[in-house]
């Protein structure tokens, strides 16, 4: 064990492995090319003399000691991102990384004029922004694979702190002649037999409307999925099929198409969005800035 030594490229590849579950997509995010990646992780397991990860056609996940590795790995990384940001209190050239995952209404609809003069203000602050689920994003910031995160507050959050981000109303949006237009507010089970537009497969939002579909008994049925919330909405404009969206994506696109939006009754159709931290303490100063940016938008670059 005297001889065990790694040094932070590989440490990063480990974590970037674990995270992507692919060897071939950690290597690519750590930029590397793969036979350099592979030899570094084959070099890893024999310093440890055990197996890191276990490989399968899906993928690859870590071994018990891989994931006494991935935590260990955590720490180091956070250290060293914690010295860059105290360190870069005293000089302008080194860069700090913030990783801050989201789910795909905080990501569209609210973090970019939240985030814009937060970043402008410090021009050696990068931020890892990664779209996931908030079941997904609780596993990520309670491991430390993600520094904050912005979820649904109605999920299990465990020991995770949450402060409050913003409210995400769903709403229905139809053609201006649809017969539904006349509704000012709608239960989703009146609609799940309706033909839909959705958002691409894996899109964290569409699995949560595919949740309370399954649960009111009938599976939405897609003409056709779209990435964008406006690629939703133009075409329900011309009568493809109906889609949901948050209202204030669906705000933007009925200023120049001709849509209608209406309100769902459903409890679940708002969500109050709330940032999750592990601990103030633990997070290195540019990511307390940022969370405190985040919850206080009017403090936007005081610093």
């Amino acid at each position: 064990m005297d001889s065990m030594r790694f040094d932070l490229t590989d440490l990063r590849l480990f974590l970037l492995v674990v995270e992507a579950g692919s060897i071939t997509h950690g290597a690519a995010q750590a930029n590397l090319a793969l036979p350099s990646a592979s030899a570094r992780l084959r070099g890893m397991e024999e310093i440890i003399g055990l197996p890191l990860l276990e490989r399968s056609r899906r993928g690859v996940l870590p071994t018990p000691a891989g994931e006494t590795l991935a935590h260990h790995a955590r720490l180091v990384l956070l250290q060293i991102e914690q010295m860059r940001g105290e360190l870069g209190e005293y000089s302008t050239g080194l860069k700090t990384h913030i990783r801050l995952w989201a789910n795909t209404a905080a990501m569209t609809e609210f973090l970019p004029a939240a985030l814009a003069p937060f970043l402008a203000s410090r021009p050696n602050v990068y931020v890892n922004l990664k779209e996931r689920s908030s079941v997904e994003i609780v596993k990520a910031v309670s491991s430390g694979a993600a520094d904050i995160g912005i979820v649904s507050d109605a999920i299990d959050r465990g020991s995770l702190q949450l402060s409050p981000f913003a409210v995400d109303r769903l709403v229905l949006v139809v053609p201006k002649d649809s017969p539904l237009a006349a509704h000012r507010r709608i239960a989703f089970r009146d609609i799940v037999e309706h033909d839909f537009v959705g958002l691409s497969a894996g899109s964290p939002l569409q699995d949560y409307l595919c949740e309370h579909a399954e649960r009111a008994g009938h599976p939405l049925s897609f003409r056709v999925r779209m990435r964008t919330f406006e690629g939703v909405c133009q075409m329900v404009e011309h009568s493809v099929g109906i889609g949901i969206v948050p209202e204030a994506a669906a705000g933007k696109c009925r200023r120049s198409m001709a849509i209608r939006s209406i309100r769902l009754a459903d409890n679940w159709a708002t969500r109050h969005l709330a940032l999750c931290v592990r601990q103030d303490e633990a997070l290195p100063p540019h990511a307390r800035d940022l969370v405190q940016q985040l919850t206080n938008p009017g403090a936007a670059a005081n610093k």
